[in-house]
């Protein structure tokens, strides 16, 4: 008796193949049936609150805008605040060994940086300053920190 010419291994590796290559064409016959869906199945529309929508926009609510009433760019400030330039605050952070601090405004509610150099007298966390603003490398400086008594 004469053993077979194809082992177990050499079958397994025949069947592997047979079957990757029937999934290939699957794959191929379904990408074939997507392409001829119509493109305008793929067309999305945006609404007037901003979402996207799969129906055309209704053409009665379409609005008319200015051209000269579109802003680029950011608006200017108002004059009121460089009208002040004395602004109050807490201390919300101040660290003396490292020799600089934090203080929250009391009308926008951000954040000012300031530093030991900056500051006329002591001051501690929680306590009332005035102060002034000025542009630093990396953003607002509090300048001229006084406690408030």
């Amino acid at each position: 008796m004469s053993r077979s010419s194809e082992t177990f291994n050499k079958k397994e590796v025949r069947n592997k193949k047979e079957k990757k290559r029937k999934e290939k064409e699957k794959k191929r016959l379904a990408r074939k049936e997507a392409e001829k869906n119509n493109p305008d199945d793929m067309i999305a529309y945006v609404d007037e609150n901003g979402m996207i929508t799969s129906t055309p926009p209704d053409p009665s609510k379409k609005k008319e805008v200015k051209l000269e009433s579109i802003e680029i760019g950011v608006p200017n400030r108002d004059n009121d605040e460089k009208s002040d330039p004395v602004r109050k605050g807490t201390v919300t952070f101040f660290n003396d060994s490292k020799g600089y601090g934090f203080i929250k405004d009391s009308e926008t509610k951000e954040n000012i940086f300031v530093h030991v150099n900056n500051v006329l007298g002591e001051i501690k966390e929680g306590n009332l300053v005035s102060y002034e603003v000025e542009m630093g490398p990396k953003g607002p400086v509090a300048v001229g920190v006084k406690q408030i008594k």
